[in-house]
């Protein structure tokens, strides 16, 4: 998932990011309305986290544009206002959600993790390929009955790849997809990440490097389903 957060107090931006990140959503930052609209004509977000009063361009219309212009990001419209009129005015503009600061950061995850859901195709929350079992809903990793102890940033990138399908992804699509904005494509991240995971995942290696074009996993045909992961004591 990919998340921007709209907010010109600099603290509370960095501790939603901050926040957002150690839940491996990858996060981009604006301090106004002027830059949210650059970067979502740029990025392609699943949530746009919005601050209602913000200076130069204000949050309404942000949340008109996006309107406007159809786009699939799904709107949380932030603000200190929280009478019944304004939450109102807030969805008609067409914000998807409305939340009032102060506001509990578990909350604000599990808004924003809804409102990912609502942005993309709905997917089954378990899915298996060569042996592995990846639980989404309860953030748990398996392989062959053994349960795996990834990071999140681990867990994200084989989620990636697990959606794919047996496709090949690039580094540049896992930079995109769970890394933030300014990580460059030559970074060493993505091989750091892969080379931790392969450690865990054990033998014989899944995750396959395609030269030239990225990487997948291999093994079999994959199938998803609704089914639970066992506990894993």
């Amino acid at each position: 998932m990919r998340v921007l957060v709209v907010e010109d107090e600099e603290f509370l931006a960095e501790m939603i990011a901050e926040g957002l990140r150690r839940d491996a959503i990858a996060v981009d930052i604006a301090p106004d309305g002027v830059e949210a609209l650059r970067k979502l004509q740029l990025g392609d977000y699943d949530v746009l986290v919005l601050d209602r009063d913000l200076p130069h361009i204000h949050g309404d219309e942000v949340c008109r544009r996006v309107v406007e212009q159809r786009l699939l990001t799904r709107v949380l419209m932030l603000t200190a206002a929280g009478t019944v009129r304004e939450r109102v005015a807030g969805l008609g503009l067409g914000a998807d959600d409305y939340l009032t600061k102060p506001f509990a950061y578990d909350e604000l995850l599990a808004r924003v993790l809804a409102l990912g859901r609502r942005a993309r195709p709905a997917l089954p929350p378990v899915i298996e390929r060569a042996g592995l079992v990846l639980d989404t809903a309860r953030r748990q990793a398996g392989r062959d009955g053994r349960y795996l102890a990834l990071s999140r940033k681990e867990f994200a990138v084989l989620e990636v790849l697990m959606r794919a399908e047996g496709a090949v992804v690039s580094g540049e699509d896992l930079i995109e997809q769970v890394w933030a904005e300014n990580t460059s494509y030559r970074t060493n991240a993505v091989r750091v990440v892969l080379s931790k995971l392969r450690a865990k995942l054990g033998e014989p290696a899944v995750v396959e490097t395609v030269p030239g074009a990225g990487y997948r996993i291999g093994g079999g045909t994959g199938r998803t389903g609704t089914e639970r992961m066992g506990d894993h004591g």
